[in-house]
């Protein structure tokens, strides 16, 4: 393979690994246009000075824990790791948003004191892609243990990780192993054998005609093959009858999509479903669709509430059908919902970037602090894995809707939001800032999707081995 052919390899490698933890952490890609620190409402001022993250209160503050009891830990520090992909040359920055957070958070609270009075000393982690099993070796010999971080190539590192028992609070996983991986927990779980399909079923309530009329994007990117697989079943769950056209994109794009474009027209295509990414091929594949005359109603991954698509839309007009579904609070909503204008407040002051995978790392980082204050002196990751396993209904104080990162389940509830313009809002439900939950929107997937094996207990049985570290009563 030659070397122009490779890098192009490893960029889609890249996009597709980043919008498979859009998929599974409602990543919305850059800062959306109009979101700005500085604090939001009243409420969220009231919060930064009462200790609290939204409903949460803060686990942060002072105490008495003594000992190095573990790996990182002595008595008056706990060594974690976090970290990105933001030094990946093909797309510079690349996740930032998640160190940011991290780095902010862990600010805010040493800030109050650390954790029981130790104080938080992080690692910020660049993996640039090919790097994570890299950065995990590095991790192994120092952390306590990896939080919030978040790496698009985690499969290669995932046996390096669970070999030296490093406990794990991601933000976002992307392979099989990773997500229902031992010893990791997350704020916002997205487990290979369960999915949230709250939007197909709000799409059902919002546009019940088009049950017999929607199809999805094809792509010749496995990751993506994958993921249509699961929007597959969670769209029938919901009582969609998908017509199959037949339509397949070269994940590196095509010399003209207007024929594809054709092919959905002549089937009749009222509705498109994408789990690609709002990137220039993308961009032009719709650009072909308004060609040849058809304006579907376009529903898509969390992905699609960002920048790019803003920017697009404003120029081009063509996204005005665009709708995304989403566990996260919009960011437009700091002004009313006090843990997002939190959130947005402590890292607007450092400087950083908001973005939804932000508040993702944010989440997983109070997850994490939450379970470590319970463990007091006893700070060690059998500890850790007994109190986070414990966790059953966690939204990071208002963040996102309730999940339950001790079993890893995801959320049962969802928004859909909408883009006219350069403007996004909330379409679904109609109340600002609310979610609509029900049982049903929690769809067991297909064991043929999975991509792992796993166990009983839902974990991967790939790299276990006898000295992992399981939960104990």
């Amino acid at each position: 393979m030659n070397r122009k052919k490779t890098a192009r390899l490893v960029a889609a490698l890249a996009m597709s690994a980043a919008l498979v933890s859009a998929c599974a952490t409602d990543r919305g890609g850059d800062a959306v246009t109009g979101v700005t620190g500085g604090g939001g409402s009243g409420d969220s001022q009231a919060s930064a000075s009462s200790g609290s993250f939204g409903t949460l209160d803060s686990p942060c503050g002072d105490g008495e824990a003594k000992g190095a009891t573990d790996q990182g830990i002595t008595d008056t520090e706990i060594r974690i790791g976090y970290g990105d992909d933001r030094g990946y040359a093909q797309s510079p920055g690349l996740n930032k948003e998640m160190s940011d957070a991290v780095s902010a958070m862990i600010d805010w609270c040493n800030e109050q004191g650390g954790i029981n009075g130790r104080t938080i000393v992080g690692t910020d982690y660049d993996a640039a892609l090919t790097q994570a099993n890299t950065v995990m070796q590095e991790a192994c010999r120092s952390e306590f243990m990896m939080v919030g971080h978040g790496f698009a190539m985690d499969q290669t590192a995932e046996q390096t990780r669970v070999a030296c028992n490093m406990a794990a609070v991601p933000g976002f996983t992307v392979s099989p192993e990773a997500a229902n991986g031992p010893m990791t927990y997350q704020g916002v779980p997205f487990p290979v054998d369960y999915g949230n399909a709250a939007a197909w079923f709000q799409m059902a309530q919002t546009h019940p005609d088009l049950k017999n009329d929607f199809d999805l994007v094809g792509s010749t990117m496995p990751t993506i093959i994958t993921s249509l697989a699961k929007s597959r079943s969670m769209a029938e769950a919901a009582g969609f009858k998908l017509k199959d056209c037949g339509v397949t994109l070269n994940y590196q794009g095509e010399p003209s999509y207007v024929p594809f474009a054709e092919k959905y027209k002549q089937c009749g295509v009222k509705g498109l479903w994408t789990s690609r990414s709002p990137v220039p091929n993308e961009f032009n594949f719709f650009k072909a669709v308004e060609q040849v005359g058809i304006d579907p109603i376009i529903l898509g991954e969390a992905t699609w509430y960002g920048n790019a698509a803003q920017q697009f839309n404003k120029e081009s007009g063509l996204l005005d059908n665009l709708n995304a579904g989403m566990t996260f609070q919009m960011l437009e909503h700091a002004d009313s919902v006090p843990a997002v204008g939190k959130y947005v407040e402590l890292v607007s002051a450092k400087g950083g970037k908001t973005a939804l995978l932000g508040m993702q790392a944010t989440s997983s980082f109070l997850l994490w602090a939450t379970a470590a204050k319970e463990c007091g002196s006893d700070l060690t990751r059998q500890c850790m894995v007994n109190e986070l396993a414990d966790i059953h209904e966690w939204d990071g104080g208002g963040l996102h809707a309730p999940t339950d990162p001790g079993k890893n389940m995801p959320a049962e509830c969802g928004l859909t939001v909408s883009l006219k313009g350069a403007e996004y809002t909330q379409a679904y439900p109609a109340d600002k800032g609310e979610f609509e939950c029900a049982a049903e929107y929690v769809v067991k997937t297909d064991p043929s999707t999975w991509g792992t094996d796993l166990g009983p207990d839902r974990i991967s049985t790939k790299f276990l081995g006898p000295n992992v570290i399981k939960p104990q009563d």
